[in-house]
């Protein structure tokens, strides 16, 4: 994983939730960790990680902070650990 999709990860896990992550940042980061991206209608994406997957809301500019906090939530239950698996 390259410098700018551990800055990404670990954004996601920051507190307080950042306000300006975009979708496609994202989407290559999950990408990047094994996890399937397939984009939806209605401006959604689904996301499958370890046989479970999560439908996420993909706004045009950056991902709103409920977002953040369902997609961190979404990777803790996966068993994700940034400063564990992906130190900066």
């Amino acid at each position: 994983m390259n410098h700018r999709h551990r800055q990404v990860l670990h954004a996601i896990f920051a507190h307080p939730e950042p306000a300006n992550l975009a979708g496609g940042d994202v989407k290559a980061v999950l990408s990047e960790m094994g996890a399937e991206v397939e984009d939806r209608t209605g401006s959604r994406f689904a996301v499958t990680m370890k046989g479970h997957t999560a439908l996420f809301h993909q706004p045009e500019h950056s991902l709103t902070k409920d977002d953040v906090r369902q997609l961190r939530r979404f990777l803790i239950d996966r068993g994700v650990d940034p400063q564990r698996d992906f130190p900066v």
